[in-house]
Order: C-alpha cells, then sequence, then structure tokens
C-alpha cells in the first residue's frame, strides 16, 4: 500500500496538472457513475493529502475522496485521450491532461461534513504544516501496545506505512516492541522530527530512503539494494541480511499482523 509521501506528491501532481480548470470526469467501468455525474463540469479548485487520503475539492463544495489500497494506481499524461482499457474506475480530463485511476479500495464523493468527519478519525499527518504531534504523542504515552504497532495505527499518526515504520524505529535505536508508555516526550519528538525529515524527503525523490551518508553504497563500496520498493534501507526488507551498522544479521517477525524487521544488536530489547 503506498505510504503518505505517494499521496502527497500525487496531491501536488495532480494540482499542477488540474487545478483552476472545468473538468470532465467519468467512469467507464461504471461503478463511480453518479459520483462522476456530480463533479462532472466543476471546477478542480484545490487537491489534498491526509494520510493515505486523497482530495480532489472541486466548486460547490464537493469532494472526490480516493483511498488506493493495495491495488490503486493513477496514470496521467497529455492529450489526446487513450482508449479505455481494463477496469477504469474514473477519467479525469482537463485542458491538456488526462488522469485515470484504476482499483482504488475507495472513490466517492463526499460533501464538507463528510470530509472533515473523515479528517477527524486520522492522527497527526507528518507531512501536513497543521499537524500537531503532541495530539499523537497524548495517545503514545498512555498505551502498552508496541511502539511499531502505534506508528501503523492512522488514528495516531497518519500516513506513516511499514517501511517508515520499521527505518525510524531502526534509526531511534529503539526495539519495535518498546511499549508506547515508555517513550519519553522528548524522545517522541526525536521520533516525529526523523519521521517528518524521511518522509518529506520521500515527497521530494519519489522513493524512500532512510540510510544516512555513511550508508549508501557509495560510500560503503557495495552493490545497491535491489527491491522492487526501491530506495536505501536498513532494515526493511533485508531478513538475514548484515546490518549496515553493526554486521548483525537482521531479523524478521510478525508483529500487528505485518512484518517487522530489525537489528538484534542495534535494537536492543529493553
Amino acid at each position: 500500500m503506498p505510504e503518505g509521501h505517494t499521496i502527497h506528491r500525487l496531491a501536488a501532481r495532480h494540482r499542477e496538472l488540474f487545478a483552476g480548470q472545468a473538468l470532465q470526469v467519468a467512469s467507464p467501468q461504471g461503478r463511480f457513475a453518479a459520483g462522476a455525474a456530480a463533479v462532472d463540469g466543476r471546477r478542480l479548485t484545490d487537491t489534498e493529502a491526509y494520510g493515505k487520503h486523497l482530495f480532489h475539492h472541486y466548486e460547490g463544495d464537493l469532494s472526490v475522496h480516493v483511498h488506493l489500497g493495495l491495488y490503486g494506481k493513477f496514470a496521467d499524461g497529455e492529450l489526446p485521450v487513450p482508449e479505455p482499457v481494463g477496469q477504469l474506475r474514473m477519467r479525469v480530463v482537463g485542458e491538456r491532461h488526462w488522469l485515470e485511476l484504476r482499483g482504488p479500495t475507495a472513490c466517492e464523493v463526499f460533501d464538507p461534513l463528510r470530509a472533515q468527519r473523515l479528517r477527524d478519525r486520522l492522527g497527526a499527518d507528518p507531512l501536513r504544516d497543521d499537524a500537531d504531534p503532541l495530539v499523537a504523542y497524548a495517545r503514545v504515552r498512555t498505551s502498552t501496545k508496541p511502539l511499531f504497532a502505534l506508528l501503523l495505527d492512522q488514528s495516531i499518526v497518519a500516513g506513516c506505512g511499514l517501511i517508515y515504520a520499521n527505518e525510524v524505529l531502526f534509526r531511534a535505536g529503539l526495539a519495535p516492541t518498546t511499549p508506547g508508555r515508555l517513550v519519553g516526550a522528548e524522545l517522541w519528538d526525536e521520533i516525529w522530527t526523523d519521521l517528518r525529515a524521511l518522509m518529506k524527503e520521500g515527497v521530494a525523490r519519489g522513493r524512500i530512503d532512510t540510510v544516512h551518508t555513511e550508508h549508501t553504497p557509495e560510500a560503503m563500496q557495495r552493490a545497491p539494494r535491489v527491491d522492487r520498493h526501491g530506495g536505501e534501507v536498513y532494515v526493511y526488507r533485508r531478513p538475514g541480511q548484515p546490518c549496515l551498522v553493526c554486521g548483525t544479521a537482521v531479523a524478521r517477525g510478525p508483529l500487528a499482523g505485518r512484518n517487522l524487521y530489525w537489528c538484534p544488536t542495534c535494537q536492543p530489547a529493553g
């Protein structure tokens, strides 16, 4: 599932291509036909990313809400518009570009109240300037759940996914099983600041890189990581491989229904 940096990149891309234009919106597949008809011909006023949720805001106080889920993806290009291929949920056509959405978990029209209710259910998004890390910390500091699980809880930290959760805990030297109640305010501030910086870099680069300069392939004279997720990381999807810092084999195990990766030496339990 795309992590928050991808959604913020999409919001910026769609704003650049379509903001201020009256758009043609259709659903070749038919599953979004009523929603498409509700915004067809309206002007796109802005786009918004919140965690893993994307909004297209149209004049008349209507918004198209999209959650990509595991299989959703966008594609765009310059006119002319290509013929529809496969299960195309939504197509948007502007003055010079087209946009296609297929396979999302959610694609629906919201009024302002429904959009705000969704925002209210989400936690603080490190990529949003209006995010308050203390609101997230209020939930973390009273919880006995592992910090890894708390970072993945979208009602606490919106947009943080599996890769960022694994990597930010490694960079903090924390065992992923550390209960939230043992995380002090100063440590939480360090984790939040690092997570925000990593995710902002993800927005800029379009991929997740988490290693410090001294651990890049060039600095360590090692081969670049080859993985469909791309990016240079410390522990994510590196089980059995040597830790880039200490050489210990990276461990893997289940936690909160997800795959957890950690270095037993750099992230000692207790």
